[in-house]
């Protein structure tokens, strides 16, 4: 049975709560199923999520994170190198056109089945559609680390989720059942 790592973040910019978190409690109906909650901390977030897969060596692993203002679920295609921040993170940084990785190249593409993981969901009738890129805000970090150090043989990426004010945390939860059971060729 491979084993599955889910993330979600916690709250962030004074909210009471985080939507991809939220979800992630949420997923059933998957068998070694990990989930865990990510600090919105730029190169924190990251450290955690390395020490998560030192300790649990996931087949697969599919970060979440909120994109307020986003009315679908979205697969991200792109982590680019690069952390521009708009407002400051949980610990108070705000890095401004900043290199996440001096030596690293300018972007990694998802490891997952972006597209199909999509359709999947909307076929389902939960909004979804690809994403071309995550960001440059703490999710974009920690999908561009993430796809830099996954082990080999891993499958790993990065989906954003709406807010629960544009789509049901039980919906978001169930769409990311599918994008796992879809990643994982199910």
């Amino acid at each position: 049975m491979p084993t599955v790592l889910l993330t979600g973040f916690e709250p962030f910019d004074g909210a009471a709560s985080n939507s991809s978190w939220e979800a992630v409690r949420r997923v059933t109906g998957v068998e070694g199923l990990v989930t865990a909650e990510l600090p919105v901390e730029f190169g924190r977030a990251s450290e955690v999520l390395a020490g998560l897969i030192a300790e649990h060596s996931p087949d697969l692993v599919i970060a979440t994170g909120l994109a307020d203002g986003r009315t679908a679920i979205t697969p991200e295609r792109v982590a680019i190198n690069l952390e521009d921040a708009r407002i400051p993170d949980n610990a108070g940084a705000q890095p401004r056109e900043r290199t996440i990785d001096p030596d690293g190249p300018a972007a990694y593409l998802s490891g997952l089945p972006v597209r199909a993981i999509a359709d999947a969901i909307t076929a389902a009738g939960i909004p979804a559609q690809v994403s071309l890129s995550a960001g440059a805000f703490v999710c974009n970090s920690v999908m561009y680390r993430l796809l830099g150090s996954v082990p080999e043989g891993v499958v790993a990426g990065f989906i954003h989720v709406p807010s629960a004010d544009d789509l049901s945390v039980d919906e978001i939860a169930t769409g990311l059942a599918i994008a796992v059971r879809v990643s994982l060729g199910a």
